[in-house]
């Protein structure tokens, strides 16, 4: 497939549900030349049984993106991976690129690697996927983090879009005021509308913040040898870090 629009590469992603507003973010965020191909999963309630029988709907995804030719994939979402555990991922993306022969990445093994490009070794964090956030707590801490609190924003699952980003600052502000001596925050999901807080956030608490969306547009770049910083969304974008 050409894709004339995209002269500085195409990134194939699959998204784990429906209308979630990441998705424009992620455009917004890129400069011109870069194009997304996406396609979706449908998760609907987020449930433990939906995120853990989505990986083959994960593969079949990736091998039409692969079909298609695009230049990078990104299985996006991560409960699905994280349930798998940190180990079983890159066992799993070790798989998948040594059979369609493109480069992937998931929404864990990119925040893993946006936290470590941060500076990040010991941070508190919010998120929303998980009821007992242990998942994720083992998660980094089998990639090599220390987690010093994972606070589970309020609301039902599905209506955690509608969650005020002020609401979301004065959580974040409230959890890192308990354990001072972390050095970042963590954003787990990307369903949260938050853009407008995190270089406020970073300002104000003097450490960086880690959002799911800001780390995916900073890994797109990395991989396609895309110099285009961008201020107002915080030091990875703004600074672009090696990863």
């Amino acid at each position: 497939m050409a894709f004339g629009g995209a002269w500085r590469g195409m990134v194939g992603t699959v998204k784990p549900t429906k209308g979630s507003g990441s998705l424009e973010e992620l455009i917004r965020m890129l400069p011109e030349g870069i194009g997304v191909l996406p396609l979706f999963n449908n998760v609907r309630h987020g449930s433990l049984q939906e995120f853990g029988s989505a990986i083959p709907s994960y593969e079949e995804k990736i091998a039409e993106l692969a079909e298609d030719g695009v230049d990078l994939i990104h299985p996006a979402g991560t409960p699905p991976f994280m349930l798998l555990g940190y180990q079983r991922e890159k066992d799993l993306i070790a798989r998948w690129e040594d059979r369609f022969q493109i480069p992937i990445f998931t929404s864990g093994s990119n925040q893993v690697r946006a936290l470590k490009a941060l500076g990040m070794k010991k941070f508190v964090g919010v998120g929303y996927d998980f009821e007992d956030t242990a998942v994720v707590d083992r998660y980094f801490t089998d990639a090599g983090f220390q987690v010093l609190a994972l606070e589970r924003l309020p609301g039902r699952w599905e209506d955690i879009g509608r969650l005020s980003s002020l609401e979301v600052y004065r959580l974040i502000r409230q959890v890192h005021k308990r354990y001072p001596s972390a050095d970042g925050v963590y954003i787990q999901g990307g369903k949260i509308r938050m853009l407008d807080i995190v270089e406020t956030l970073e300002n104000d608490l003097r450490v960086p913040v880690l959002h799911p969306g800001v780390a995916t547009a900073w890994e797109i770049l990395l991989r396609l040898g895309v110099h285009a910083p961008r201020t107002g969304y915080g030091h990875l974008l703004s600074q672009l870090p090696d990863g």
